[in-house]
């Protein structure tokens, strides 16, 4: 029964999110529904393993330069967002289009796992935060160490957890 009623509040929500005219608040109340309906019983030790072992692939996956692989793990919505530099990035072919850029250059992270931190907003949502040290560059440019503090959103469907948002804050540290 609880399913049947946290399955209509989210139609009745969903319904009210698409007549909304910004994507970013449809985005927001659809996250809050998914809180809401799922009921958020989730175990914190067991998500904060999931997620630092997604992320930990994630990041194997960009320093391999496999795009393939990092599409994969993108969120399968045209409301998947990687916003950086200013630049907004919307869905996950768009978003594995710009990782497929950086690769032609230096593209290497290495994230302080010692510092990765895990909210859990319900069984299928985690947020993360962890800071990360880029190696970039362009091609036949010499590349650059910058750290940026990273902030991901993981959402899990029937198939498994993916990257739903990517948020890039340069020169954070967690304090």
């Amino acid at each position: 029964m609880t399913n049947y009623i946290n399955s209509a509040i989210a139609a009745i929500l969903r319904q009210v999110a698409r007549s909304m005219r910004y994507p970013s608040v449809r985005a927001v109340l659809l996250l809050v529904v998914m809180t809401v309906a799922s009921g958020g019983h989730a175990s914190a030790a067991a998500n904060e393993a999931e997620a630092r072992a997604f992320f930990t692939k994630f990041v194997a996956a960009q320093n391999a330069h496999n795009a393939g692989d990092v599409k994969s793990m993108l969120w399968k919505s045209p409301s998947m967002l990687w916003f950086s530099r200013g630049v907004e990035t919307r869905g996950r072919d768009a978003v594995a289009a710009r990782f497929r850029e950086y690769y032609e250059g230096t593209w290497h992270l290495e994230p302080d796992m010692s510092q990765f931190h895990v909210a859990t907003i319900s069984d299928d949502v985690m947020q993360i935060l962890v800071p990360i040290v880029f190696t970039r560059g362009l091609p036949g440019k010499p590349p650059q160490d910058n750290t940026f503090l990273i902030s991901q959103t993981f959402v899990r469907d029937a198939n498994g957890w993916y990257i739903a948002s990517i948020l890039p804050i340069a020169n954070t540290q967690l304090k």
